[in-house]
């Protein structure tokens, strides 16, 4: 369990880590008690944290060091010995608190079920918001081992409420199919041929975007440290071009990253995590002057 401290990203100065002087505020959530396979999530933000020092702070792509607009990093608003409800409930309320301080909030799990409270944050915050959903597994279960907040349920009730797009989907139960919206999820046996797909699925986001991205979309070739992983996911540099043009092309407010599950015997994943989060934020703030 995390202890009460300050914590900083890749061990930056203090001067861009405050919350007064950073556009970006990163809250970790340590929380895994849905996760209905390997379990372990819950120490993704630790050992994401403890990547981050040791990646370099230049960007090539992009010519910046996104990192002097300032990453201020919550402490963890959760522990794993709470109740799923009460975790959203958690999730959703320091969600809305540093949206309501006009911040770029992003989020790193912990397993999927914390998108859920950020989510309802973010969809208050923003009107005619849209969910980039990046993942192997489609999410779709109004409820699952009796828990409608498990982390197979995570996108239940966004698609309900938002334009749902689903990229990478490889994985589901025939009982979700019902909650599909048409046209909106992108199979990744229909994808991986070719990049035509980027723009239909952009065009089908509304201007606001919270994009909500599962490790387990990568290929575990690249990726194998996430609790349920699928083959046939998405390579690297794909992934990022078309990440890129979502952030060209819309308006991106928060985003998180969730299932990492660290593994000792390997950290390429938590790196790779790393990396993305640091992508995001420089295609977020540098790509205009780039």
């Amino acid at each position: 369990m995390y202890e009460k401290k300050i914590f900083y990203f890749s061990g930056i100065y203090k001067k861009y880590s405050t919350l007064e002087k950073s556009k970006t505020v990163l809250i970790p959530v340590p929380y895994d008690s849905t996760q209905t396979w390997k379990k372990g999530a819950k120490k993704g933000p630790k050992a994401f944290l403890a990547a981050s020092e040791h990646m370099e702070l230049y960007d090539i792509e992009t010519d910046s060091e996104v990192y002097k607009r300032g990453i201020f990093i919550v402490s963890p608003p959760v522990n794993n010995s709470i109740s799923s409800r009460e975790m959203v409930k958690k999730v959703y309320n320091i969600t809305k608190k540093y949206l309501f301080k006009e911040k770029f909030v992003t989020l790193i799990g912990g397993d999927h079920s914390i998108s859920i409270g950020s989510i309802r944050a973010f969809g208050e915050k923003y009107p005619n918001l849209s969910i980039l959903h990046m993942d192997a597994h489609i999410d779709l279960r109004s409820v699952y081992k009796g828990d409608p907040y498990n982390h197979a349920c995570s996108m239940h009730e966004a698609s309900q409420k938002y334009p749902l797009i689903q990229i990478g989907i490889r994985s589901m139960d025939i009982l979700e199919k019902k909650f599909i919206q048409k046209g909106n999820v992108f199979y990744m046996h229909k994808i991986y041929k070719n990049d035509f797909w980027m723009k239909k699925a952009i065009q089908k986001l509304t201007k606001n975007v919270f994009i909500s991205i599962d490790i387990d979309v990568f290929d575990p070739s690249i990726a194998p440290s996430t609790g349920t992983p699928e083959p046939g996911g998405l390579d690297w540099y794909t992934t990022l071009k078309f990440l890129k043009k979502v952030f060209q092309k819309k308006e991106i407010k928060g985003f998180d990253i969730v299932e990492l599950l660290p593994n000792q015997k390997e950290s390429s994943t938590d790196f790779l995590a790393v990396k993305l989060y640091y992508k995001l934020l420089s295609y977020k703030y540098e790509l205009i002057t780039s």
